[in-house]
């Protein structure tokens, strides 16, 4: 978990946050912190009062801080003085925003408006800056992107007329994350981009250190790693040059978290260490070490972490009590809650007497979410002693205040530990009642969880992932009802969209329609990997439910499909590979079978979970024959399909494109010129090959062409990492993002979609056993109706007949993209040299199969 703390110039806080790579499960879930304005005083009248309040904003005494500007204003008020009124008023809402308090924040940002609106005399531009620069805060955290845009946009005028250069710069760092939440990826790079040259050309001041800064956690908030560091460094280096301390350390610790998520723990280890060494106050070396001792967790060196523990927990109790401090100790003790054995590093004891102190704390600072997060912790803890009762009352009194809040953050963590004491206890109705108010809570969460920073988000796998996985669990234990077998398939299609949420760190389509209601003849097969069993539920249109489950292992599971995924290189033994395969058949097709559930199917649409993902579904094999070789096949992420429409055979328009040379230390692809030279022959056929194939061409082209299917042919990677999910261009790799944008480029309009995206010689990223993901996020984001791709590289020759087949099968009248791809897959099983699944089960359809 990361906090945010203010760390400012006199008119201007940079985006600074607790910079710690820490993803924590007790998050409080915030939007990305733009770049705000620091409370300072109006030019007329200074005020104690407000002097104070800034006081306690800076040093993270939030709750302290609200009352002094709530007395401000009133006092203002008294006196007739609606400009320092409206200013009390704006930082009141600054406050109350970053203490979750929304209703209010609202209220006092309309309240400071009106005031501006009728002040007499005018107030100063500077004034209306700031006002609208705290309004649109708001506005983002609350969902209203466009709106925050347009306000950041009237802000930065102001701060223009007011001759405020680093505010303007501010607010355009803010615009451009606003661009970012509603898709403009590529306009917002470009405002990054002008803005790095912009501070670059700065004379060295501490403003230009502020804005660099503000710009390299902003791009490290977006995903843009390599490019967050490089604009970091260079505020190092300015620092450095002016000799401006203060600035070292968080600068620091902002390189740190970068690097730990370029994957580069030595690099992350050296800039915590020397933030530490830099930090010129006590919450500033905290940060450091906590960093420090979180990465050595992280990478399994206990050694090393568990001296650093006991200095830890000196300094957390020295501290007085703030939103930091309190947070920090939160943090502390979440960190070790993770680990198999905490009290090797610090004893259970010790933990509990700082989150007891911490509740204390937070009570006596009026914080409710972080006593609302330290009970939480303080519940896991009792739970792993086994002390259940202990547990259970600390989990229910966290899980009320969270209610009280409407803290859906809160509720998800609080309501899925209370799910598992029921279900530890035996009482399973419960359990399912608790864990379906978590999963309601995370649902709530998606504009928040996808909005946050990377660093303070859930941890996925940790927090998110399971409470779905449990809740299906219980759903399906013994022999479960049809409604709760209805529910189980959409809590497994709900995890899916959170999974490309998260993926993506941002929302993406919502399912409006069940899939197995877009084709009659079509079945919807929901394999589900539990720790003890493969459960399948089979769907047919107008039809109850099947379910069918396999006791076994879940390592058991997956070491069987990464064995069939070895299996499937050509120089393995083929007899490996068919009992491989024969055994996963078993498990998700032969029960259906049996049971005549695939009766008048012509179409499998697999729901795939986990690391079912990676597996060529169409390979599996049942001892005679491969699965392809009896029903088309087809994926989906269970999400929205738009319009049924099947492609216009007669009047098909493609837009292809590809690189054939070795480019960008990538390796030639020769077969590609023929694959372009054939596809273009079997369809009407726009082309851009080679140096004619860039970026700006293909958006270009998109964007005028009436194609309907857009075929590339060209190196890519598909990761469960956002940033290694790509597609390389002659100019240059454009990130998944980009690409969907770019695809996307067509007034909004769904009825000009694409109706065919083909992805041809792209790859899934090595060791990566969710990289699958990335190829799902593309295929949803881009907004085409059907996707094929590669799982693995193939021969170029294999590829190229694959296609040309494809196409030629699409021209047919009333075929589907799935039977089309299926006829094309046969083909070169039963009349070519390719007839190993190797090389033709690595195309998959995913979306609109018809």
């Amino acid at each position: 978990m990361v906090f945010r703390i203010k760390q400012t110039h006199w008119l201007y806080v940079g985006l600074s946050i607790f910079s710690l790579c820490l993803a924590f499960t007790i998050t409080p879930v915030k939007a990305s912190p733009p770049v705000t304005t620091t409370p300072v005083l109006a030019a007329s009248q200074p005020g104690n009062g407000l002097e104070q309040g800034r006081n306690f904003y800076q040093s993270g005494r939030f709750a302290e801080a609200v009352t002094v500007w709530q007395t401000a204003a009133q006092q203002y008020q008294n006196q007739g003085d609606r400009i320092n009124q409206a200013l009390s008023l704006s930082y009141l809402s600054l406050v109350q925003q970053e203490l979750n308090q929304w209703p209010a924040a609202q209220q006092s940002i309309e309240q400071s408006l009106k005031l501006l609106q009728t002040a007499k005399p005018s107030a100063d531009a500077i004034i209306w800056a700031q006002v609208l620069n705290t309004q649109a805060n708001l506005q983002l955290h609350t969902g209203k992107v466009e709106t925050a845009l347009e306000s950041w946009q009237q802000a930065q005028k102001y701060y223009e007329q007011a001759g405020d250069k680093m505010g303007s710069l501010g607010t355009q760092i803010n615009q451009a994350q606003a661009l970012q939440s509603l898709g403009f990826y590529r306009r917002s790079k470009q405002q990054l981009e002008k803005l790095t040259q912009e501070l670059g050309a700065m004379p060295d001041s501490e403003i230009k250190i502020s804005g660099l800064r503000s710009l390299g956690s902003t791009l490290q908030m977006i995903g843009d790693f390599s490019k967050s560091q490089q604009v970091l460094e260079q505020s190092l280096a300015v620092a450095r040059q002016l000799e401006t301390t203060p600035h070292l350390s968080s600068i620091l610790l902002s390189l740190g978290k970068t690097a730990v998520n370029l994957q580069d723990p030595e690099a992350a280890l050296d800039n915590f260490e020397q933030a530490e060494q830099v930090a010129t106050n006590p919450g500033d070396q905290l940060q450091s070490r906590l960093a420090q001792f979180k990465l050595f967790l992280d990478y399994d060196k206990l050694e090393l972490a568990a001296p650093l523990a006991p200095q830890l927990l000196q300094q957390l109790k020295e501290l007085p009590p703030s939103y930091n401090s309190l947070y920090a100790a939160i943090n502390f003790v979440a960190t070790l809650n993770q680990l198999q054995d905490p009290d090797k590093i610090l004893p259970l004891q010790d933990q509990a007497q700082l989150l007891a102190t911490t509740v204390k704390s937070a009570q006596q600072i009026q914080d409710a979410p972080a006593q609302a997060y330290a009970l939480h912790q303080w519940a896991k803890l009792y739970r792993r002693t086994q002390q259940l009762s202990q547990a259970q009352e600390l989990a229910h009194k966290s899980l009320k205040i969270a209610r009280q809040l409407h803290a859906d953050d809160i509720i998800a963590q609080s309501a899925w530990q209370v799910g598992q004491l029921y279900k530890q206890q035996g009482d399973r109705a419960a359990a399912i009642t608790a864990y379906t108010e978590a999963v309601t809570a995370l649902k709530a969460l998606r504009g928040d969880l996808v909005a946050v920073n990377p660093d303070v988000q859930f941890s996925f796998r940790e927090s998110v992932e399971p409470v779905y996985r449990e809740l299906v669990g219980l759903l399906l234990d013994n022999q479960p009802s049809q409604s709760a077998l209805v529910q189980a398939r959409e809590l497994i299609e709900s995890l899916q969209i959170a999974e490309l949420d998260n993926f993506f760190r941002e929302a993406c389509l919502d399912r409006t329609q069940q899939i197995d209601q877009v084709d009659a003849t079509a079945t919807i097969v929901y394999p589900i990997i539990l720790p003890d069993r493969l459960a399948v539920i089979v769907s047919q249109a107008g039809q109850p439910l099947r379910y069918y489950v396999t006791p076994k292992a879940q390592a058991d599971i997956e070491q069987t499909l990464d064995q069939l995924l070895v299996a499937l290189n050509p120089v393995s033994d083929a007899k490996d590979r068919q009992r491989f395969s024969q055994e996963i058949y078993d498990w998700l097709i032969r029960p259906a079978e049996v049971d005549q559930a695939f009766k008048d199917t012509k179409t499998l649409v697999f729901v795939l979970d986990g690391r079912l993902r990676n597996i060529p579904i169409a390979a599996l094999y049942d001892g005679q024959q491969y699965l392809i070789e009896k029903y088309a096949v087809a994926l989906s992420p269970g999400l929205q399909l738009m319009a049924a429409r099947s492609l216009q055979q007669n009047q098909m328009v493609a837009i292809v494109g590809g690189i054939s040379e070795s480019r960008a230390g990538f390796s030639a692809l020769p077969a590609v010129e023929s694959e372009v030279k054939q596809i273009s022959q079997a369809v009407s056929s726009s082309t851009l090959l080679n140096q004619k194939f860039t970026s700006q061409a293909l958006a270009d082209r998109v964007k005028s062409s009436k194609a309907d299917i857009v075929h590339l042919a060209t190196h890519g990677q598909f990761s469960s990492r956002l940033e290694d999910t790509f597609l390389l261009t002659w100019d240059g790799q454009v990130n998944v993002k980009e690409l969907s944008e770019l695809l996307q480029n067509r007034g909004g309009n769904s009825s000009k979609a694409i109706e065919l995206l083909v992805l041809s010689a792209c790859d899934t990223a090595a060791g990566d056993d969710r990289a699958v993901l990335g190829l799902a996020g593309l295929a949803v984001k881009s907004g085409a109706r059907s996707t094929i791709a590669t799982l693995w590289p193939v021969k170029d020759q294999a590829a190229a007949m694959l296609m040309t087949r494809f196409y030629e099968q699409l021209r047919q009248p009333k075929i589907t993209k799935a039977e089309a791809l299926r006829q094309a897959q046969i083909n070169l099983i039963r009349q070519t040299d390719f007839r190993e699944p190797f090389f033709w089960s690595a195309f998959v359809l995913v979306g609109n199969w018809l």
